[in-house]
């Protein structure tokens, strides 16, 4: 194998992963403070759709993506609403919304994108660093990203500094996750914490379907996510609730799927449909126990109801 092959496999793979790595850096958030979003994939898509749509309109993809956060937004207060004030079950209402994202995005598509639009989006071209995009085999997959995507990148550094389990906001949020209830009694606003690391996943979530629909495709198609924020959830719990760990699975499932291209294109005789599912089934080891066991915080999942 050439090192333009490994060169062209890093930046796919990079190409890849930065949607994963957004998302999944929110929703570890989400999930320490004890809420499970599902419904990252709704996210995510509703904000590709939303980007693509908002970057016709306007011409502008900085304003584009600013239309896919907003979008992603609508999806975190609904999760926020039905999970944390009316306490309803976490996951159906993450199915839920995953299938009402896909319907509403696949008949808007048709409907307001129709006669070649979204075909023709105004996109974030590539950047270049000077110098460091010539090192070999990594400068061109993590310095020659675009605006967008280094924002994204941004986005990670700051929520993995901030939320950090050696600051003051990121025990808040760690002690709501492992006993709501008594971290209530010690008088913290569990639910306005809760509600807030809804929306700030919901908000990553975002920009990650910004990121997939105007850096990496320029387009919009049906179902253009393909599970990509399943696997940003599934990073979370393979990494085990840790940010490096995040990182890593979320690098390891974006060059899986980079895979998908390269064998075929190395001569590797493997059939598609292995190749389509070999990120999945990546997952499915993940989160199985093989690499090892974890423990997810105590309260995630579990509503919080104020006792006497």
């Amino acid at each position: 194998m050439s090192l333009d092959t490994v060169t062209d496999i890093a930046t796919s793979g990079i190409g890849f992963t930065l949607p994963i790595l957004v998302a999944a850096s929110g929703e570890l958030i989400s999930e320490r403070a004890g809420v499970l979003n599902l419904s990252l994939e709704a996210m995510m898509l509703t904000g590709a759709f939303a980007g693509v749509l908002g970057a016709v309109a306007t011409g502008s993809p900085v304003l584009g993506a600013a239309t896919a956060v907003l979008a992603a937004l609508i999806f975190g207060v609904l999760q926020a609403v039905w999970s944390i004030g009316l306490r309803a079950d976490q996951i159906v209402v993450g199915i839920a919304s995953n299938a009402l994202a896909l319907g509403a995005t696949t008949y808007g598509a048709r409907l307001l994108l129709a006669d070649g639009k979204g075909h023709r989006v105004p996109g974030f071209d590539a950047l270049r660093l000077p110098v460091l995009h010539r090192i070999p085999v990594v400068g061109p997959a993590l310095f020659g990203q675009t605006a967008l995507g280094y924002l994204c990148l941004a986005v990670v550094a700051v929520l993995a500094f901030v939320f950090s389990r050696r600051t003051k906001v990121g025990l808040v949020i760690d002690a709501i996750g492992e006993d709501a209830v008594a971290a209530d009694r010690t008088g913290l606003p569990v639910r306005a914490v809760r509600y807030g690391c809804v929306l700030l996943a919901a908000f990553a979530a975002g920009l990650g379907g910004a990121q997939l629909a105007l850096s990496e495709v320029h387009s919009f198609s049906d179902n253009m996510t393909g599970g990509i924020g399943y696997l940003a959830v599934v990073a979370v719990i393979a990494g085990r609730w840790r940010a490096l760990g995040v990182i890593w699975a979320s690098v390891f499932f974006g060059i899986a799927q980079a895979l998908q291209f390269a064998l075929p294109a190395l001569g590797v005789d493997v059939p598609f449909a292995l190749l389509v599912m070999l990120p999945y089934l990546i997952a499915i080891v993940a989160v199985s126990g093989v690499v090892g066991n974890s423990r997810a915080p105590r309260d995630l999942t579990v509503a919080f109801a104020r006792t006497s």
